[in-house]
């Protein structure tokens, strides 16, 4: 098992320690660094950046929003930055969220399967450096009864297949990222129900392409809080407002991803309460419902032995690359979460 760092959103006021932070993972043989986009910095952007101030680190859009750019736009870019990083680029794709595809993007949040599909093979198409040409439900390249022509992409990558990554939680999501992606995003994975809320419908899509799971990327993030074994709640203390935010305000009542993975998990009552409490303003409220059992399973926390013996139990349950997010009010107190994370997959022998 591999493991990758995730700097979350550029510009939260830590854009400096973010850059030491990808640069020591580098340093420590960490396999890829992620970094996100919403509404706020791009993803594209930030990983020049830390490429070019790196030297083996893989760097991944963890995502490129798909009602941010048009597909051929994206193949564009990953070219690109596959050039530039000497072929460390590994592209993450995602549909977001409705607030943020219709309320930022104006673009409408409907059939996001079948868009993806399409974006994918969009995607993948221009970066074999073919002429473009596609006919779709969503996409028609080149328009029709116009002046546009078939055009092929004039840049070459350093790599004949960039890897390419879908962020998928629900079911019907997960199952079609297993068929037409190389590898899967997952947030808020507990490694005890990863079976059944992720892995079960990533290898069926494997089975309808004809694959199995041998070589297929499956790359949660998980938060990471290290300290000593005594204080692990107080650690999960940490993570309340972030968990809260997914789990009670993301998206809408509606449509909550990470609520629905909740009461997968089985803490149905929990995910109401939380659900509610955000949406009503009392974020607080939200965050004292957590039960400590969701974010213990949703996190590493504590000593170098009991982080370590957790990886076990993710790389059990079929996680190839583990991305950390390390926390701390410092750059010392993250850069050493970052290297007790390499203790800890070193002590478990997953190294």
């Amino acid at each position: 098992m591999q493991l990758g760092i995730n700097l979350g959103y550029w510009g939260a006021g830590m854009d400096g320690d973010n850059l030491a932070v990808a640069q020591e993972a580098d340093r420590l043989g960490y396999a890829v660094c992620w970094a996100a986009e919403a509404y706020g910095s791009d993803a594209a952007t930030v990983l020049t950046w830390v490429a070019a101030q790196t030297e083996r680190i893989d760097v991944g859009s963890a995502i490129f929003q798909i009602p941010a750019r048009q597909p051929a736009m994206t193949a564009m870019t990953a070219a690109t930055l596959d050039s530039l990083s000497g072929g460390r680029f590994r592209l993450g794709l995602g549909v977001s969220g409705p607030q943020v595809s219709e309320g930022w993007y104006g673009v409408k949040f409907d059939k996001p399967l079948a868009r993806t599909r399409e974006y994918v093979e969009i995607v993948r198409k221009a970066m074999t450096r073919e002429r473009l040409s596609y006919d779709g439900e969503h996409w028609t390249l080149p328009l029709p009864d116009g002046p546009g022509k078939p055009l092929k992409l004039t840049v070459h990558p350093q790599r004949e297949h960039i890897p390419l990554y879908i962020a998928a939680i629900g079911p019907k999501n997960l199952e079609q990222t297993g068929e037409i992606a190389d590898g899967a995003l997952l947030i808020f994975p507990s490694a005890e129900h990863l079976e059944d809320t992720a892995v079960r419908h990533l290898r069926a899509g494997r089975e309808k392409s004809g694959k199995t799971l041998e070589g297929f990327d499956i790359v949660p993030t998980l938060p990471l809080a290290f300290g000593e074994d005594k204080d692990v709640e107080k650690l999960a203390d940490t993570f309340r407002p972030y968990t809260a935010l997914y789990v009670g305000g993301m998206g809408s009542r509606q449509q909550n991803f990470y609520n629905k993975q909740a009461r997968r998990m089985g803490f149905e009552e929990a995910a109401t309460e939380i659900q509610d409490k955000y949406l009503a303003g009392d974020k607080d409220g939200a965050a004292a419902a957590i039960p400590h059992d969701l974010i213990d399973k949703t996190t590493l926390l504590g000593s170098v032995d009991r982080i370590a013996d957790r990886m076990k139990e993710y790389a059990a349950a079929g996680v190839t690359t583990l991305t950390l997010a390390p926390a701390g009010w410092t750059l010392d107190e993250r850069i050493a979460a970052l290297r007790a994370g390499t203790e800890a997959l070193e002590r478990a022998g997953l190294a």
